[in-house]
């Protein structure tokens, strides 16, 4: 009798005995729709895999209101311990003082295993400090691709299976789809992104002085050069014609092509997910076009989409669940399903060659394009773009093309305007951030 009361005791004891408490991993996030699933499944595939720690992903907004969540929150004392912040944000993340604590810092104080070489040098290179210490997680990266709707170019009486790739090409096509009926036969999501940054990078023409800005704070903009008034210029001309048909900033075109109602769009190679989910047409992926008379061109594209930065003020405890997430996300697996799923790029190389291997890109052509844009060689010009006040500048250059596209303003005066006001925001920027 006394032995089975032990045991009961023992029994209920058992049941007392608080668990062992999981260190919680805050994580703010821009990511909605389809792709805030993936976020979702991804801290979920993490959370199972371990007992340790828990990743808790939270929806903040847009990629600026991401940002401006985090940075309220820190110097409220009570930031997460991981904010996805887009790429624009870099320079200003690496001239917070105290704010950040380097990913690179991170994983070597956890004792986890990390080599920057693995990951793909454009992708890496954007988020490495000068002393070659690399600052922030690439997560979801992106770069700029064309979209086309195969069922339109048929009817228009193009060739379903080969996209334009070069700037004439794209206006003759346009052309043709006009005359089929459709009403918007061109449009294109993040104008600055897509018809500056990129275009500069894709042509090897510098977009601002200093190498982009990766020489320092004194870079000044560049992009009001001939070529680039050249080729607004064409743009104009193909808004005045109803060739081209302006549909807002940031990604709000976006919905316009996987509905059906734009026949062409260059954009985010991060809205694969999107156009995969909700298109009711064939459609085709491919290079950012070019003008085939610039020497060097094409060259590469420029990252966009976003990384993950470690916020500073957290126990040791807490930065090793950080270190233990991040090395999750770099395993070649979790990185070749996330690209096969969203579009975004795999960060590693291993993933590229694994997603090769299991005979994806064979499968959806036009896949590969995202990475095979970036993973050629980068020159001095063609490397990325890092500037202080960037996400002003990009509303600057929203601001003066909108002028272009209602008729009020040439190309040459709306690309002079916005380097005049962009260069206040360096400026500015320069001054805040001396010594």
């Amino acid at each position: 009798m006394k032995k089975t009361f032990a045991l009961a005791a023992l029994a209920a004891a058992a049941f007392t005995l608080p668990a062992q408490a999981q260190t919680e991993i805050q994580w703010w996030h821009a990511m909605s729709g389809p792709l805030g699933e993936w976020v979702n499944d991804l801290a979920k595939q993490f959370n199972a895999s371990q007992s340790e720690y828990k990743v808790v992903p939270t929806y903040k907004g847009q990629y600026d209101e991401t940002l401006t969540a985090g940075v309220a929150a820190f110097r409220a004392g009570n930031a997460p311990h991981i904010l996805q912040v887009f790429e624009v944000g870099t320079a200003t993340m690496m001239a917070s003082k105290g704010v950040i604590k380097p990913v690179g810092e991170i994983m070597k104080e956890s004792g986890a295993k990390f080599d920057q070489n693995a990951y793909i040098s454009a992708v890496a290179g954007y988020y490495t400090a000068p002393n070659g210490q690399m600052l922030s997680f690439p997560f979801n990266s992106s770069t700029t691709i064309f979209y086309y709707n195969k069922d339109a170019f048929k009817a228009a009486g193009l060739d379903p299976n080969k996209a334009p790739t070069t700037w004439p090409e794209v206006v003759a096509a346009a052309a043709k789809l006009k005359a089929s009926g459709h009403k918007c036969p061109f449009t294109t999501s993040w104008v600055s992104w897509t018809q500056l940054e990129s275009f500069s990078a894709w042509h090897n023409t510098l977009y601002a002085t200093l190498n982009n800005g990766f020489g320092g704070t004194a870079t000044r903009l560049a992009f009001n050069s001939p070529l680039h008034v050249r080729h607004f210029e064409n743009l104009a001309n193909m808004s005045q014609q109803g060739l081209f048909v302006y549909k807002g900033r940031n990604n709000t075109p976006d919905a316009s092509f996987p509905s059906g109602e734009c026949a062409m769009m260059t954009g985010s190679s991060g809205l694969y997910a999107r156009v995969a989910k909700d298109a009711k047409f064939a459609y085709g992926i491919g290079a950012l076009p070019y003008y085939p008379d610039v020497a060097g061109a094409p060259q590469n594209t420029v990252i966009g989409g976003a990384s993950l930065w470690a916020l500073g003020g957290k126990k040791p405890a807490e930065y090793k669940g950080v270190a233990a997430f991040f090395s999750f996300l770099s395993n070649a697996e979790v990185q070749s399903a996330s690209h096969k799923r969203t579009g975004y790029l795999p960060v590693t190389m291993a993933a590229y060659e694994l997603t090769e291997k299991s005979g994806f890109y064979k499968q959806n052509p036009g896949t590969d394009v995202a990475v095979t844009q970036m993973i050629r060689k980068t020159t001095d010009k063609s490397r990325g773009i890092r500037l202080g006040n960037f996400l002003q500048i990009r509303t600057i250059v929203d601001e003066e093309a909108e002028q272009i596209w209602s008729g009020k303003q040439s190309a040459k005066q709306a690309l002079d305007n916005a380097v005049k006001r962009g260069n206040e925001q360096l400026e500015r920027f320069e001054r805040a951030n001396k010594g």
